[in-house]
């Protein structure tokens, strides 16, 4: 019943509490780097309809915080698609590129706490390590900061990181070997680990819905969230979709754009991602009514443990 596929638990450090008191906000957030795929459809649509289905809040976030990667227009173009698609957000849309004095008071607690370190590192020197970072820069600086261009790694400890997700289920990640990760770039942009915990604390999300492939994130997330004391949203990874070739369907892979003008095809293949089996008659319906079909079906279960399905298999 719908009562108890809301009645979700979370595990921190071998910690178990209820979240069945605190109202449902869930959320989608894109980085605007391309127009929405149908990659991303299907997680902006896995968002929402566990959010409708939980009757709760459903936000949109713009992670519009690496220009270097954002094509003017960008942003517009994947708000008119959710649009196209039905996938209404209840709130303003927050915008990353207008929270840098939240990310800076962020890192300025952490720099008091002393639970930040500069680093120097460059690129070429941290080939070949697989994004973990074997803490070079480490025990390097004392006292002030030379001029020399850093970013700001998280000083992780020896931790092991323990959650239940909804989907994926028991996880269990040593911090040591994810390694001290980036929360402010050389370059000096804000890294995705800071503004996305800073700001889904800002929303009080409650509850994520994303792709797989940010599975090992959540600990990274987690272990932030604590150094920062704020709570912990409930968590669920959707399998990926991927290519014929194994790869994910993704923007770095050229996936098309979602087409605009006729969305119920692609919303009902997107349903099927999703594990749900809409009748054929449906596609006739108005883009509201299939959409309160999949509430009216959402269910997780068919996505358990999956971690990718094949594009091809949908059509």
């Amino acid at each position: 019943m719908l009562t108890e596929r809301c009645v979700l638990l979370w595990a921190y450090n071998h910690t178990l509490m209820s979240k069945t008191n605190t109202p449902y906000i869930g959320r989608f957030a894109p980085s605007p780097s391309g127009p929405l795929h149908f990659g991303s459809l299907v997680a902006a649509l896995a968002s929402y309809l566990d959010a409708r289905a939980c009757g709760g809040t459903w936000l949109v976030r713009m992670e519009d915080i690496d220009p270097p990667r954002e094509p003017p227009g960008a942003a517009d173009l994947i708000l008119q698609a959710l649009e196209t698609y039905g996938l209404h957000w209840d709130r303003d849309v927050l915008l990353q590129s207008r929270r840098r004095v939240a990310y800076d008071d962020a890192l300025a607690t952490l720099r008091r706490e002393q639970k930040l370190y500069p680093c120097t590192c460059t690129r070429k020197k941290l080939a070949g390590l697989n994004g973990v970072y074997p803490g070079y820069c480490r025990n390097v600086w004392q006292g002030a900061v030379p001029g020399e261009p850093h970013g700001l790694r998280l000083l992780c400890r020896d931790t092991t990181i323990h959650f239940q997700d909804r989907i994926q289920g028991e996880q269990s990640y040593n911090l040591a070997a994810l390694g001290d990760f980036l929360l402010k770039r050389k370059d000096g942009l804000y890294a995705y680990q800071l503004a996305v915990c800073v700001d889904d604390a800002f929303q009080g999300v409650t509850h994520i819905v994303r792709g797989v492939d940010l599975l090992d994130s959540t600990p990274r997330q987690l272990y932030l969230q604590s150094q920062l004391s704020v709570a912990h949203p409930v968590y669920a990874h959707i399998p990926v979709i991927t290519l014929g070739d194994g790869n994910k369907l993704s923007k770095q892979n050229h996936a098309p754009a979602i087409p605009l003008d006729n969305p119920r095809p692609t919303l009902m293949k997107a349903l099927r991602a999703l594990g749900l089996e809409p009748e054929s008659g449906l596609q006739a319906c108005t883009i509201a009514d299939i959409l309160d079909w999949g509430v009216q079906h959402w269910s997780l279960d068919n996505l358990l443990g999956k971690k990718a399905l094949l594009l091809a298999a949908l059509d």
